[in-house]
């Protein structure tokens, strides 16, 4: 998308929205908007997809939301399009998922619901890059959509803090229901008077499966733990694949810590104090208590986790 032109603005008080989301979070402030009387004429959505390989294609979160509203629901971006030219004169976009490009923004303005306080972490996993990063806090944004990635005025935003034990999931089921507030407060008294992002720019991008590997030579406790707190960090143990779900940091002084990978009883050492195992997942079985995990696994002296 190029910004050598600029995009329409949002109108002030829009009278018709079309919704653009896909996951969980999603579903707050789009029930929050039929809740405050907004009319929704349309709702897009992510594909139906299968979520295992024998199951039935089922959909998103926010479609499921939205047939249960009695809400016009499609995955074709094309019917947006119609539904700007049939009088909506409002997109609005929660974790949508996909890019919207220019010619759709010029004919259904839009505002975006993004979980940071930009401009830092712009794009795709803010609250997953916020976690890792340490931050001790983290927020929710009402910003307009440009042609650049999430570059738009803030309308309004809140802080949410980020605890020692947050997780991503918490967080993202916080934002969303501080979102929906925002999204409802923001448009009641009207989309007026943005201001301009400022101060230092970072970027979210995706979570990959190395962002989540447990390098327990490499990392100290507190980075490892950011990782469990985001959800399906992993290493390996006997060749196969370990998740780590839930773990708790150990203090260098709180106990005597194996060597880094080391397993001792439910602690595993790292570069720098130790971790200790709640909840893990063996691939192929269910998620299990870390302790009655280890009671039928009878580690061996020394025995290593990860490479």
């Amino acid at each position: 998308m190029s910004d050598a032109q600029p995009l329409p603005p949002p109108p002030t008080r829009p009278t018709s929205i079309v919704y653009f989301g896909s996951p969980a979070e999603a579903v707050a402030p789009l029930e929050a908007l039929i809740a405050a009387g907004h009319r929704v004429d349309l709702v897009v959505s992510a594909p139906d997809r299968r979520r295992s390989r024998r199951g039935s294609p089922t959909p998103t979160p926010v479609k499921a939301a939205a047939l249960r509203l009695g809400l016009k629901v499609t995955d074709d971006l094309t019917d947006a399009a119609t539904a700007a030219e049939d009088g909506a004169d409002l997109g609005v976009v929660v974790a949508y998922g996909q890019i919207l490009r220019r010619p759709l923004l010029e004919a259904l303005p839009m505002v975006n619901l993004h979980f940071s306080l930009l401009p830092r972490w712009r794009g795709a996993a803010p609250v997953e890059r916020a976690l890792l990063a340490g931050d001790d806090a983290t927020g929710v944004a009402v910003m307009g959509v440009e042609g650049g990635l999430d570059t738009g005025p803030v309308y309004a935003e809140v802080a949410v803090p980020i605890a020692p034990t947050s997780t991503a999931a918490e967080l993202r089921t916080e934002l969303s229901a501080r979102g929906a507030e925002l999204l409802i407060d923001t448009l009641g008294s009207g989309l007026t008077d943005p201001r301009p992002q400022s101060g230092t720019t970072t970027y979210a991008t995706k979570i990959t499966g190395d962002d989540l590997e447990l390098r327990f030579d490499e990392a100290p406790a507190i980075e490892l733990d950011r990782r469990v707190r985001v959800g399906g960090a992993w290493t390996t143990l006997r060749g196969e694949r370990l998740k780590v779900w839930r773990a708790e940091i150990v203090a260098p002084s709180a106990a005597e810590i194996p060597p880094p990978g080391v397993l001792d009883a439910d602690i595993v050492g790292t570069a720098c104090g130790g971790l200790r195992l709640v909840e893990v997942q063996l691939a192929g079985r269910a998620r299990q208590d870390a302790t009655e995990f280890l009671r039928g696994l009878r580690p061996e002296p020394g025995e290593r986790l990860g490479g």
